[in-house]
Formats: structure tokens, sequence, C-alpha cells
């Protein structure tokens, strides 16, 4: 499927941000990545031009039944101007879930690379220089058929857009402070806490206000049937370092199969570190603190990388982990999975994907 490409012109073009000032999500390019569906003639028009807003029809199913997926990923900037993507095709092929869970159509791997591709690389001006800073890439899915009744559309618009980013936390690498919601839940066995869906984000809003009133940076969800074992915190997902193991909640249908979560398991792995998937339970966690052996805490994410975690608040109690420092082993993965994304080092997994 060729591309075609409309280059904004030159007196449309943005400025540059101040790299040293980027946030996380203030800033978008100059074009945009856009393709269409529909039933019976499949995905056609894939175009990248300039960026524009979106014209929906009031009824555009997507704004009334919750039809929308999207994905994250970064660009990188090498030291000799080398534009690098960071397993591109995980996130692909976890779109495709998303989009079978919510009955979307999938999108055909080579077609979703090559766009990405092309798009980063018209836009390579904008990946940042500066330490640290990337470029994050947000694949979305809605559906666009005008009607009411649910159902599955059978209309869709699938676009790309991306922006220069730097740290995701304003704090930057440091610990932060999460708390665990008893009362509210992210996701049900049967339901789509494994897939990147819209609503899912929605539902969490509600505890995540009340964490950041109380000054907690994200949620520590448990799981919806007892109440007891951890699953996510915020958008990311948990590690815990007891003893010499490395734990985090399995997969089975609540979690979302993070990119940097799978990184870190086979990361650890290739250090000599015992990393495993097992169930864990808040009283768990709570015990090894007050027995001294949770040794490092911290999450996963696309945006954040790794994000320590220093203090956790759970029944009107705060805890501190390892006095509220960042932990050997997170810094260590952190710095590990950096260098492999600005390739800086080896990369032993072949994770590292050089597209110009």
């Amino acid at each position: 499927m060729k591309i075609k490409i409309i280059k904004a012109l030159p007196k449309y073009l943005k400025p540059k941000p101040d790299e040293k000032k980027l946030g996380f999500g203030q800033h978008f390019t100059d074009h945009m990545f856009t393709m269409k569906y529909r039933e019976g003639d499949g995905w056609y028009d894939p175009v990248i031009e300039p960026y524009h807003y979106l014209q929906l029809d009031p009824t555009a199913m997507c704004l009334h039944y919750g039809q929308e997926i999207f994905e994250g990923l970064k660009a990188y900037r090498g030291t000799n101007d080398e534009i690098y993507l960071f397993r591109p095709l995980e996130n692909i092929r976890r779109m495709n879930v998303s989009a079978e869970r919510l009955c979307m159509p999938p999108i055909d791997e080579t077609v979703f690379l090559d766009a990405l591709k092309q798009f980063v690389v018209l836009e390579k001006e904008w990946i940042p220089r500066e330490k640290g800073a990337s470029l994050y890439i947000r694949p979305t899915m809605i559906a666009t058929e005008p009607a009411l009744g649910v159902h599955p559309a059978s209309e869709y618009l699938f676009f790309i857009i991306c922006g220069p980013v730097g740290a995701y936390y304003a704090h930057g690498f440091g610990p932060t402070k999460i708390y665990v919601s008893d009362d509210c839940v992210r996701a049900a066995p049967g339901g789509t806490g494994h897939v990147k869906a819209a609503g899912n984000y929605a539902a969490s809003l509600y505890a995540s206000r009340i964490a950041s009133a109380m000054g907690y940076t994200q949620v520590l969800w448990l799981d919806a049937r007892e109440n007891r074992y951890v699953e996510e915190v915020g958008t990311s997902n948990i590690f815990f370092m007891i003893g010499d193991r490395l734990i985090t909640p399995p997969l089975g249908g609540t979690i979302l199969p993070g990119v940097t979560r799978d990184s870190v398991l086979k990361l650890a792995a290739h250090l000599g570190v015992k990393a495993e998937e097992s169930r864990i339970a808040i009283t768990e966690v709570i015990s090894a603190i007050e027995e001294g052996t949770l040794r490092d805490a911290f999450a996963t994410g696309t945006a954040a990388v790794i994000s320590p975690v220093g203090q956790i608040f759970y029944h009107n109690r705060e805890y501190l982990i390892n006095d509220g420092k960042t932990g050997e082993l997170a810094e260590k993965l952190y710095h590990e999975i950096l260098q492999i994304q600005y390739g800086l080092k080896e990369d032993p997994f072949g994770w590292r994907m050089r597209i110009a």
C-alpha cells in the first residue's frame, strides 16, 4: 500500500519548542498520518499530511459507544543523528489485540510499520537532541460511522500523531508516592484491562484525582475479585524487589502487557536477577516493607520507562520504601534501557530498530 505524502507549506511550519522545557504531551509536530476503513473495502487512503483537526459527525460511534484504542511508543536520536524505534512491532501487535477485543479492524503489520517509519523520518527534525528527551508517537483508531445503536461500527479512522517530550514526571527520575485504592478497581476479569482502550483510562480518573489531592503521583490498583492482589500502578506495570526476587503480577486479562514490562523481565534475567511473574498481595508488600526485605519498587511504561516508588499509602498509613530513595536495580534498569534505546551500547536482544 503506497503512502501519499503531502508536506506542510513552509509558512505553516511550527516553531520548535525549547528542548529543556518540553514536558510531556504539550507539543505536536507539523504532520500526521491518517488512513480510513470501510467495511467491504478495507483500509484505504493512507496519507501523511499537515497536522489538522478531525471532523466527526455528532453521531460518530466512538463518541457514544467507546470504540477507541491507542498505542504509545517513542523515536530516539542517537549520538551521530541516527534515528531509532524501540520494539515497534510489539506495539503494532498489541494494538491489533486491542482492535480484536473491541471488534475493530486489524491493521497489516507491514503497512503499520511502513507508516511509522516514513512519518518519523519526515518529522525527524522534531526529535530532540537534549539528553533524555525523545519523540513520543501516538497511533490511535476510532469508530467514525455516523449511527446510533450499540453495534460494532462499519467505518474507522486510524491516525498517528507525535511530539517531542522530556521527562514524564516534572520531578524527573526520582521516587514517586503511590496511593493504594481499595474502593475503586481498574479492570475486572473478562473485561478490557489487557488492551489499550480509552475507556480504561476514563475509569481510572476518579481514584487518580483522589490520590492527586492527597499528594500522591499514581494509584496502585488491586484485583476486582478479592481486592487483595496487586495489579498495576497508574498507567504502568509494577515491580517489587523482595529479597533477591524481582516480582511483577502475572498477565491474566486484567493487566496491560507492557512492552517496557517485558523488556525489564528479559533484561533483569540477562543481568542475573531472578525475575518472576507471580501474584502478590498488598499485605505481602506491606509485610516486606516492615520486615526490611522490600529493597526496591518501581513502575514501568513507555512514557517514563522506569518510575521508582519511594512511598506507599495504604489504609490511612504511609510506608517508606528504601528510605524513600531510588533503588539500585531501578536505576540500573533505567540506564540500561535508555542506553539501548539511544544506541549507546550493544543491543543483545535486537530491540532497537534504526530507521534513518
